[in-house]
């Protein structure tokens, strides 16, 4: 009897506790509240005001879908001015930067040597030719003299004063050659532009040597520049010789007009694109070596367009108010992307063609982040400023 006292014991703490549990379980469970009868509860939804707000229809626009290259600006007659003689440089008339026409002196050469080679060999022919002179009139004396009289002067001698008279001849050609020649290297002290251009680089000064094939200066024709850029094969096959592209320099922040004037008949396997060179209109501020971009129109494609007006921001996040037919709005988070034309964005998630959105009548730039953005009207480019920031499309 005592064992089933002390068991009951034991258990009794064990029983009061669950049942406690149960209870608080049963009351933070609202078991002992009244509760109160399901029904409906309505809440007015905001109303198109005509008044302070238009409707526009998300629309459905197609355009050009573009792709970039991206290459180098070089020039298509680039020169490099050498010396065709070793001689010393007295002058240097113009340094990098320097724009010069054909026929300009570029540099003057020492010609003090070649000056007094010339006097030599102007003494040599003045020799020459008397000795030819000589020999002419010995060879004509004996010819006459043979004819008047046979037999007067042998086969043999006759056949000397023909050799000493060709002899002189042959050196006589000789010394005028050579004098040519001296000639023609005094010409060369004096180094002329090739054709119109601008110096890029001067590599010697004023008393250095110049020797045969050493670059002097370096120049190219400014008019001349083209962009050379690898493009994809798929998009080469797009680009035909005298087509207009786009052409965007970021120094310089321009886009020109260019013209497609070559494309290399060969695909670079590594990177299976087509080298094009495009011919680019002379340009202030535009050198060889910057950085270029051309566009290319790779196709066409649909996207939804929307007023930019329409759009307002919460943190980062974009929605506009849905007008539905009965006048009701109801605001939708959206996703946007380029300009597509002027005000209008592209809409990438959130809408379907044809519905229709609320715009504030006068809207405040201040209200709508994207009316801050500046646009451009070329095929979705956009350019951001503090107002707001829009991927950009060049």
């Amino acid at each position: 009897m005592k064992g089933i006292v002390r068991s009951a014991i034991r258990i009794v703490p064990f029983l009061v506790g669950l049942v406690v549990l149960t209870l608080v379980i049963f009351w933070l469970s609202g078991f002992f509240n009244e509760k109160i009868a399901p029904g409906e509860v309505t809440t007015e939804l905001p109303r198109f005001d005509p008044n302070v707000e238009t409707k526009e229809p998300v629309e459905v626009v197609e355009k050009p879908y573009i792709e970039e290259a991206v290459g180098t600006v070089k020039a298509r007659e680039r020169t490099t001015i050498s010396a065709r003689i070793m001689s010393t440089i007295t002058k240097i008339h113009v340094r990098a930067g320097d724009r010069v026409k054909q026929g300009d002196v570029l540099i003057e050469l020492d010609r003090a040597a070649l000056e007094r080679q010339r006097s030599q060999a102007q003494a040599a022919l003045q020799a020459a030719e008397a000795a030819f002179k000589q020999a002419q009139d010995d060879f004509e004396r004996a010819e006459r003299l043979r004819k008047q009289q046979p037999g007067a002067i042998s086969e043999q001698q006759f056949n000397e004063f023909r050799t000493r008279r060709d002899q002189a001849q042959a050196n006589y050609e000789k010394a005028k050659q050579a004098l040519a020649e001296i000639e023609v290297n005094l010409s060369y002290c004096t180094i002329l532009a090739p054709r119109n251009g601008q110096i890029v680089d001067r590599l010697a000064e004023e008393g250095d040597t110049a020797s045969p094939g050493v670059p002097l200066l370096t120049m190219y024709d400014p008019s001349s520049l083209r962009l050379e850029v690898p493009v994809a094969e798929h998009l080469a096959n797009r680009l035909k010789i005298g087509d207009k592209v786009k052409v965007y320099i970021d120094a310089l922040q321009q886009t020109i007009e260019g013209t497609v004037d070559e494309k290399v008949p060969q695909a670079d396997v590594a990177t299976r694109s087509v080298l094009v060179k495009i011919a680019l209109p002379e340009t202030p501020g535009l050198v060889e070596g910057m950085f270029g971009r051309v566009q290319i129109e790779a196709g066409r494609r649909k996207h939804l367009c929307l007023n930019a007006a329409a759009i307002k921001r919460i943190g980062q996040l974009d929605f506009v108010e849905v007008v539905h037919p009965d006048g009701t709005k109801e605001r939708r988070l959206i996703q946007v992307g380029r300009f597509g034309r002027p005000g209008h964005l592209e809409v990438l998630s959130g809408l379907k063609a044809g519905e229709m959105v609320a715009v504030p009548k006068n809207a405040d730039p201040s209200v709508c982040p994207y009316l801050g953005v500046s646009q451009s009207n070329e095929e979705g480019t956009s350019q951001p400023t503090s107002k707001g920031t829009v991927p950009e499309e060049h």
